[in-house]
């Protein structure tokens, strides 16, 4: 997975508790990993489809917590950031 290495500056947002990792498979398709939420694993034919997949799992993933009360809907401030 593509991990971003260079530290944030002023311009680069803080890593987010739910960062999207991205990265190219050897054959092509684009896979999305959200870290923090286990099995929040996506493939797209483009990057953009594969983060668009993933952000949207992810939210599938955080509204079921909430729902169950396992996580406050306060989890979703300022929570997507996708790696570069």
């Amino acid at each position: 997975m593509a991990r971003r290495t260079s530290p944030p500056t002023e311009s680069t947002p803080p890593a987010a508790p739910f960062a999207v990792e991205i990265d190219r498979e050897a054959d092509g398709r684009w896979i999305a990993d959200v870290p923090a939420l286990p099995g929040c694993i996506v493939y797209g034919t483009t990057r953009d489809e594969a983060l668009s997949r993933a952000i949207a799992l992810a939210l599938h993933v955080i509204a079921d917590r909430i729902g169950h009360g396992e996580a406050t809907p306060d989890v979703l401030v300022g929570v997507f950031v996708a790696a570069a």
